[in-house]
């Protein structure tokens, strides 16, 4: 079953005079449940990508679905429903508020979406991303990776079907970045569909696919042609 399908998405931007295609032309499907990396070099189109995927940004043309439901031409407070209830976001920066404790920057979404602020619902996700020791600390007193794991813990706290994460280890060390993308790869497992952009090919290859993309568009890599065996091997 489908949970993001695209076809012909195209997205431009404007840079003085020159039109900037960010992508051009992509057809998508992503089954629910996936672990899909975006690879590709700077320029690519792979924040682009991402940016439409979540609702954050809307297409020039084409065709983008969530859950079956067309996005194109819906209004921002449409787009802000969709965001809230369906897709939770990661980003290289960690955009914790300094002044709150580990819990409180989790929960923080439950007061915007307007819904109970539910201490065991943070407590659990915590214990998921392994900061239970940590609830009651200020993001100034915690690790890079431990910063990264707040943020996973907030994307997670309105119980997304889809997780969104842009470059979530770009300011981490190696060591760090195996264990968000061992959190990634247990959040996959329980169901949840994950799409990473990353330009680490190693952790790259640890999701179920890899969408390459090159100049805006998606870069199939030519496939080596089968040569059957000689006659009687």
């Amino acid at each position: 079953m489908s949970i993001i399908t695209t076809s012909g998405l195209c997205k431009n931007y404007r840079r003085g005079s020159e039109v900037i295609h960010a992508l051009r032309g992509v057809d998508l499907t992503i089954g629910a449940g996936e672990f899909v990396s975006i690879t590709g070099p700077s320029g690519a189109g792979k924040t682009a990508l991402l940016n439409l995927l979540g609702c954050l940004d809307t297409p020039t043309s084409g065709m983008l679905a969530i859950n079956g439901v067309p996005i194109a031409m819906r209004e921002e407070k449409d787009l802000v429903k969709i965001r809230r209830e369906h897709i939770g976001f990661v980003f290289q920066q960690f955009f914790l508020i300094p002044t709150l404790t580990v819990a409180e920057n989790v929960g923080l979404p439950l007061v915007f979406a307007g819904k109970p602020y539910d201490t065991v619902k943070i407590d659990r996700i915590l214990r998921e991303v392994g900061l239970s020791h940590r609830a009651d600390h200020l993001p100034s007193q915690l690790s890079g990776g431990e910063m990264q794991r707040v943020a996973i813990g907030r994307a997670l706290v309105n119980d997304p079907a889809i997780l969104l994460a842009d470059e979530p280890t770009g300011n981490l060390d190696s060591v760090t970045a195996e264990g968000i993308y061992a959190t990634f790869e247990a959040l996959n497992r329980q169901g949840l569909t994950l799409i990473i952009v990353t330009h680490n090919p190693v952790l790259a290859k640890r999701a179920g696919r890899i969408i390459a993309l090159k100049d805006g568009q998606i870069d199939v890599l030519p496939v080596q042609e089968c040569i059957p065996p000689p006659s009687g091997v």
